[in-house]
């Protein structure tokens, strides 16, 4: 696997808030690692949340002796979930901090993916699939019919999340593991401050104009969500599959 990863500020927030994570060489017994945090919360809360999740979480990846992927997951995740309760609650001002978190490991021509909160991954080839879930309000009125994606996009609570880590004593995160086949070329993983600012079919269309270089491409989709806006931080970490 090789990967390529960018992130920054946007236009209009005053720092980065976001936290990224790759790494095509083992992590612990995982063969690769890849991480996009999103924090949020006060003007240093949010900074720390994110950092302090994805440290934590690769440090207990690295001397964890779970027995498979998805238990080596959960249990980095619970160690990071504690450590940014801890910290809230011994300062106040980190009172309410929380953070999103996507991660993904590839063994053996499979996918594990891990999310909470409204970070993403998606495949990219000759069509792009979103692997996630976002754990929002609006993708709750989707799912029971009240409102249809084109609309969510625009929607007022567009980002109200119902799941972050940092925030309760139980973190609940979702798995999926996903079979690699020749129709995709490129994992990504992204904080909303991508998403909102660049619809689905456009992303794709940006990579795949520039899939020959990965680097150029990964620029581009940061340079597009500024271009359109950059009303928040933008992280992506890509991921070229290997045929």
């Amino acid at each position: 696997m090789r990967s390529y990863f960018v992130t920054d500020k946007g236009k209009t927030r005053d720092m980065n808030q976001d936290y990224i994570f790759s790494s095509d060489n083992p992590v612990g017994s995982l063969p690769n690692l890849y991480i996009v945090a999103d924090g949020m919360g006060g003007y240093k809360a949010g900074d720390y949340a994110s950092r302090c999740c994805v440290e934590e979480f690769v440090a207990q990846i690295k001397k964890s002796t779970q027995p498979t992927i998805v238990s080596k997951l959960s249990e980095a995740l619970r160690v990071a979930n504690t450590s940014i309760m801890s910290k809230a609650a011994s300062n106040e001002e980190f009172l309410g901090m929380g953070t999103t978190f996507v991660a993904a490991t590839i063994e053996d021509g499979r996918l594990y993916t891990m999310n909470v909160g409204d970070s993403r991954l998606y495949l990219i080839g000759q069509e792009i699939k979103q692997v996630t879930v976002d754990h929002s309000y609006v993708e709750e009125l989707i799912r029971i019919g009240q409102l249809n994606r084109q609309d969510a996009r625009l929607h007022p609570q567009k980002n109200t999340i119902t799941r972050a880590v940092g925030v309760e004593s139980a973190v609940e995160a979702d798995f999926y593991e996903t079979e690699l086949d020749k129709e995709f070329d490129f994992i990504l993983l992204c904080s909303d401050g991508l998403t909102n600012m660049i619809e689905d079919e456009e992303i794709r269309h940006i990579v795949m104009k520039r899939k020959e270089n990965p680097q150029e491409a990964i620029a581009a989709l940061i340079a597009k969500a500024n271009e359109n806006g950059g009303r928040d931080n933008i992280s992506a970490v890509m991921v070229q599959i290997e045929s």
